[in-house]
Parts: structure tokens; C-alpha cells; sequence
């Protein structure tokens, strides 16, 4: 087992400069330490952002489990196309944490930016904080957002979380910003807290909302009650929008628009 743990620098504590570190990642860091990141336009070595501390040996990916340590808000893309191993990060993380990552498991103690685990495959994501917009979503002018694994968030999500949904699971223990599971397509989105005008122009999978949807969307057919983990939940279909739509949407309490 290899352990690789990440304390950001003293002197990058005041740069406000995003930096791009996509290198972060078991494949690559089981392999080598000596990378190199972009701060701002500038390509530094990781060493001048990172003190970096090695213990063990790692057979592979999997065996290789990496720390960050200090504040990493601005600090982008770690883990993108992870496959196996772990990072653990004791803080915030930046944007795109997680990005098309297919297996492995990443998990926050703080909050997470936008964007987290997008377009993601597989693994697993623990957010113990908030995660920003765009959670478990696909890009901007994409059509199909995570396909599979499961992203786990114990505080709130801003706008557009599982928006574009297509596999996996997305769940959140608070609430959600406006327009969660947009363009539904497949998957599976649990949002325990309230919502805003939620799962528009959903096409299918299933979205179950245990707290109250305000502003709920009229193009959505009641079919009744239905139970999903011990709540008793309103059961609709839709988006109607759409001729043959199936998705399905559960809430605990709605105001319609």
C-alpha cells in the first residue's frame, strides 16, 4: 500500500490563482511523483505546491491511496479519470473532483465545487459537506450526464444537480437548488431535504424527494402513493412533455406553480 499525502504550501495559501490537477490521481501518482500542474498559465512542479510525504510501495492504482491536505478550493480536476485507490481530502475541494472517474473512491471532508463527479462512470464520491452546481451532471451542451457509481452528499447541492442523468446513483442528505434531475434520462436521484421545480423535462429513471417540492412542474400525472425506504411518497409520471416519457417522480409535499 502506498500512501501519498499532499500538504499544500505554506506560500500558495494567499494565491488565488485556479490550479489544474488532473495529475492528481492514483494512475498516475502510483506510478511517479515528479509532475508537474498548472497555477494560472504557469506550469510549476507539484513539489512547489505541494510538501509531499511517500509511505509504502504500491503494486498499482489500486493499491495507492493519496491526501490532500489544507485548503484546496481552487484546486481542480483531482481524480478525473480515476480508476481504482482512494483520495481522501481533509478539506474543501476545487472543481470537476471526480470528473469521468470509473472506479476507485474519493471522499471530502469539506465542501466540493461545481461539477462534482461529472459525466462520472462508476466508483464511489462522500462529500461530508456541500457540493456546488452541476452535481453528478454532464457538461455544458452534453446530453448525458453520470452513467453509473454512486455520489453521496451529506449537506446541500447548489443548481442542476444529476442534471441529464443517465445511470448511477445520486444522493443528497439536504436539499437542492432549482432544476435537480433536469433532463432525466436513467439513474436514480435521492434528494432527502427539499427541492426546487425539479426533474423538467425528464425523459426517464427515478427521482424520489422526501422533503417539499416548491414550484412543481404541471406536467407531471399523479398515480398515487408509493413507499421508498419507509416514506410514503406522491407518485407521478413524466416529464408529459415529452409523448413517451417514464420517468418517476416521488415527493413528499408539493406547491404546484
Amino acid at each position: 500500500m502506498r500512501r501519498i499525502t499532499l500538504i499544500m504550501r505554506e506560500e500558495m495559501a494567499d494565491c488565488r490563482l485556479p490550479i489544474e490537477a488532473e495529475a492528481i490521481c492514483p494512475e498516475t501518482m502510483s506510478k511517479t511523483i515528479d509532475l508537474s500542474l498548472f497555477v494560472g498559465n504557469e506550469k510549476k512542479k507539484i513539489t512547489e505546491v505541494f510538501d509531499i510525504r511517500v509511505d509504502g510501495e504500491a503494486a498499482g492504482p489500486a493499491t495507492t491511496e493519496i491526501i490532500l491536505v489544507g485548503d484546496c478550493s481552487r484546486v481542480k480536476r483531482v481524480g478525473e479519470y480515476m480508476t481504482a485507490g482512494k483520495i481522501i481530502i481533509e478539506g474543501d475541494i476545487g472543481m470537476h473532483c471526480g470528473d469521468f472517474m470509473t472506479g476507485g473512491e474519493i471522499e471530502i471532508m469539506g465542501h466540493a465545487g461545481d461539477w462534482l463527479g461529472r459525466e462520472m462512470l462508476g466508483g464511489k464520491i462522500l462529500c461530508h459537506g456541500n457540493a456546488a452546481n452541476y452535481c453528478g451532471s454532464g457538461y455544458r451542451g452534453g446530453r448525458k450526464g453520470m452513467r453509473g457509481g454512486e455520489i453521496l452528499v451529506e449537506g446541500n447541492v447548489g443548481d442542476y444537480c444529476a442534471e441529464c442523468l443517465f445511470g448511477g446513483t445520486v444522493r443528497v442528505k439536504g436539499n437542492a437548488g432549482i432544476h435537480a434531475g433536469a433532463n432525466m434520462k436513467g439513474g436514480c436521484l435521492i434528494i432527502e431535504g427539499d427541492a426546487l421545480m425539479p426533474c423538467g423535462d425528464m425523459f426517464a429513471g427515478e427521482a424520489n424527494i422526501f422533503g417539499t417540492v416548491t414550484d412543481f412542474l404541471a406536467t407531471f400525472r399523479e398515480k398515487g402513493t408509493a413507499v421508498f425506504e419507509g416514506h410514503t411518497l406522491t407518485e407521478f409520471t413524466g416529464d408529459l412533455a415529452h409523448r413517451n416519457a417514464k420517468g418517476i417522480l416521488r415527493v413528499g409535499k408539493y406547491i404546484r406553480i
